[in-house]
């Protein structure tokens, strides 16, 4: 087992002026919520706003893992009940034809442990991801430098936003040729039309592991989710796209994933406030913890499923302490991801609530 760096809380340095930037953040998702709410008569997320499908499945936590693996809700092999949730990160629902990052977001069910603050209480543990290793943004205040642009272009025209994707993806087409890929442009909407279910998904940013600090992945293994590894999907004339192509494919095979951790070896070649430095797997490889298993069902049926998203809230820091968010751009999330998730249940009329069994989730 590759030498792992150990926990300390001084891996982390908060900057003076982060909660104001923190104030900023809000204030740009308040600006996106104002706006879809208005559009919509209904609120959405102020990212990732687009669901093309929710899956319920087991999550498995395997047994023998070494010492180093073994940490946090991983030290306790068993199965757990989980439920995901597919995305697109744009803060407005918009056509599948414009090229945007795809995002998994998974909630398992029943862990134990000592919680993180604002998730006293509750029993699940969250994973936020995303199907590219690296955020966008380095730091809390880049990370509002992006929100504000989005925030600018949230309800302008589509069409302007189908030409501008085109565009953006035919340049990093010219980027990916030469083996790079840009994540702003990917952001702005020049990512490559990736099938959601062959994607792998990353935590992009670092995570306490309970001695040790670690990155996430899901990655895609069951046979018919391999196949689509490279697929795309055209959208072309087929604004839910998506939605329909995974609901195609999860009804008629499910599909098995596998979750996998990254030990941080070295704080310097992967530092913990930078998000945009992606970790060196030949320095510190990706290896597998548990398993996700989700059986051929429904992943979407409207009228139904809305009600299911409008229930649900996923964050970083809904979890235990011995997988505490690191990092600037995680520290940033926790408050604005809290102001979102209250923005909804308030317009709404719906309460949220941290699920103790998916029988008490509707849809």
């Amino acid at each position: 087992m590759t030498h792992a760096v150990r926990y300390e809380p001084s891996v982390e340095r908060v900057v003076p002026d982060e909660a104001e930037t923190v104030r900023g953040l809000e204030e740009q998702f308040k600006i996106i919520l104002d706006t879809t709410s208005k559009d919509y008569g209904h609120a959405v997320r102020s990212v990732h706003a687009k669901g093309h499908g929710i899956a319920r499945g087991t999550f498995i936590i395997h047994d023998g893992l070494p010492p180093a693996l073994a940490q946090g809700i991983f030290a306790t092999p068993g199965e757990h009940e989980a439920i995901f949730r597919l995305s697109t990160n744009a803060g407005d629902i918009l056509d599948d034809a414009i090229d945007l990052p795809r995002g998994l977001a998974l909630k398992i069910l029943g862990v134990d442990g000592p919680r993180l603050t604002g998730s006293d209480g509750d029993t699940t543990q969250d994973f936020v991801m995303v199907n590219g290793p690296a955020f966008a943004a380095p730091t809390p205040k880049a990370f509002l430098a992006n929100l504000k642009m989005l925030a600018k272009t949230t309800d302008k025209a589509e069409g302007g936003k189908k030409l501008l994707s085109s565009l953006l993806r035919a340049a990093e087409t010219v980027v990916e040729a030469v083996g790079g890929e840009s994540s702003m442009l990917t952001t702005l909407g020049g990512a490559k039309p990736v099938h959601p279910l062959g994607a792998t998904y990353y935590s992009q940013t670092p995570f306490r592991y309970g001695d040790h600090i670690a990155k996430f992945a899901l990655v895609p293994v069951s046979p018919v989710l391999k196949d689509l590894e490279d697929a795309t999907i055209n959208a072309h004339g087929r604004p839910d796209a998506i939605r329909e192509n995974v609901r195609q494919a999860l009804i008629e095979q499910g599909g098995t994933w596998e979750f996998r951790v990254q030990l941080c070896t070295d704080l310097e070649t992967m530092p913990i406030e930078d998000a945009t430095v992606i970790w060196d797997e030949d320095a510190s490889p990706f290896v597998t913890v548990a398993t996700l298993d989700v059986s051929p069902q429904i992943s979407w049926q409207d009228g139904v499923s809305q009600k299911t998203e409008d229930q649900l809230a996923f964050s970083p820091w809904h979890g235990v302490a011995a997988h505490q968010p690191l990092g600037g751009v995680n520290r940033a999330r926790r408050e604005s991801y809290q102001f979102s998730a209250g923005y909804r249940a308030k317009f709404n009329g719906c309460p949220m609530h941290e699920p103790r069994a998916l029988e008490e989730v509707v849809g």
